[in-house]
């Protein structure tokens, strides 16, 4: 196999496997993806092939890498509210990302999870029934911006949870800001998006500037590991997460066996080459899961045993699926939480599979449009202005953004293939 949590040394041994179990129940079959991603049209939680592996939380860390306890979800808002709200009829907020594509199992994280706010809403408030409008650009930001224009001239959506992927964020994000549109990210972790003047951005987790130093301080201070190599893909996620990951691993990473691939590549043996003749401790991957499956069984059949590393792109149970037991050992970052018991059991129950990458993160975002809907913010200026001044906890955080879009606060999970 690729390596496990039994190459740490003992004393973050012990600190990991203790984080696991404070999880308890509540750390159900979650998952992870995130940025840039584009999109397969398969279920977003199936296993199939992997035998019982499963990605399984292991701890939340700060930018030092160290353990920090989970979120208290008890006094996460509810969708529902007081159940007395009253809006027009055909008042709607839109979901946009990859529904379909090799990376679609994201987009389609994203879409359940906004779909039970919205089912826990309109059951609780007969009197304001919010309609949601989906929207597939499948993670390409050409196709994107030919999709945005359609949300933004219909009147009717106040709201949007998306652009899912970086690279479509990034090609639509002043489009959205010119229409005064709300974007609720619940993926996009490109650090740049929150640099460009936009003034109706706001991300739900942390930026790939966050994860990098601390899942780099996490692999050299907690794991121990001496000697990474980085491989990247050539999206606008992949290059952003792995310039920071490489700065964050200082002397660890080894430029000499740093790699490049491009998204849709099927055939690494050049990188399996160059990875195997360097011996490294560990392997991060800077992309999706689409790749990063062959990759991790090529590398596996290739004779390298360094642990396979990676983030919210390829934290998703698809690369468990498509990379069966070469899957075994992986350790997954990603800035999105592990889903509660109560939530991953009502997400089951209308989406018929698991929670995964973002689903928590876009169940807390829709609700938070919702409670502006139900406070009579239902014209999109109002709407805007909720969002920007919204201070409140969800499931996953707290949600309070700095003027430029950010979170005042974000941290980051590590979980574990096994």
């Amino acid at each position: 196999m690729l390596g496990s949590i039994r190459r740490f040394s003992p004393t973050p041994r012990r600190k990991t496997t203790l984080g696991a179990m404070a999880l308890g129940a509540a750390a159900v079959l979650v998952l992870a993806g995130c940025g840039d991603k584009s999109a397969d049209s398969g279920s977003a939680s199936g296993t199939e092939g992997a035998g019982a592996l499963s990605i399984q939380p292991l701890l939340q860390i700060d930018r030092e890498g160290k353990e920090v306890p989970k979120a208290d979800v008890s006094s996460a808002a509810d969708p529902a509210g007081e159940g007395a709200a009253t809006c027009a009829p055909g008042t709607s907020i839109a979901m946009t990302g990859a529904l379909t594509g090799p990376d679609a199992a994201l987009g389609i994280n994203i879409l359940d999870g906004v779909k039970l706010a919205l089912d826990e809403h309109n059951k609780a408030n007969p009197g304001c029934r919010i309609e949601l409008k989906q929207f597939d650009t499948e993670g390409d930001p050409q196709k994107a911006t030919q999709v945005i224009p359609q949300i933004v001239n219909d009147q009717s959506v106040v709201g949007l949870v998306g652009p899912a992927f970086s690279g479509e964020t990034k090609a639509t994000g002043k489009i959205l800001s010119d229409a005064a549109l709300v974007a609720v990210s619940s993926s996009a972790t490109n650090a740049t998006l929150t640099k460009n003047g936009w003034t109706s951005f706001f991300r739900g987790l942390a930026n790939d500037d966050v994860q990098g130093p601390s899942v780099a301080n996490y692999l050299v201070n907690t794991a121990g590991y001496k000697k990474v190599c980085v491989i990247q893909d050539n999206t606008d996620y992949g290059t952003g997460l792995a310039a920071s990951i490489t700065q964050g691993l200082g002397a660890a990473a080894d430029p000499a066996c740093a790699a490049s691939i491009k998204k849709g590549d099927k055939d690494f043996s050049a990188t399996v080459t160059k990875i195997g003749a360097a011996k490294p401790d560990a392997i991060f991957y800077s992309g999706y899961y689409s790749e990063a499956a062959p990759l991790a069984q090529q590398l596996k059949s290739g004779g390298v045993n360094a642990v396979f590393v990676s983030a919210d792109g390829t934290n998703d149970p698809q690369f468990v699926a498509q990379a069966g037991s070469a899957a075994e050992g992986a350790v997954l970052s990603c800035p999105c939480g592990p889903a509660p018991e109560e939530f991953a059991t009502k997400y089951q129950a209308l989406n018929g599979q698991a929670p995964g990458v973002y689903s928590v993160e876009a169940y807390d975002l829709a609700t938070v449009l919702v409670k502006g809907i139900d406070a009579g913010k239902v014209t999109r200026p109002d709407l805007l202005e909720f969002v920007r001044a919204y201070d409140g906890n969800g499931l996953a955080r707290q949600y309070k953004w700095a003027p430029d879009g950010e979170l005042a606060n974000a941290l980051i999970w590590i979980y574990e293939v096994k």
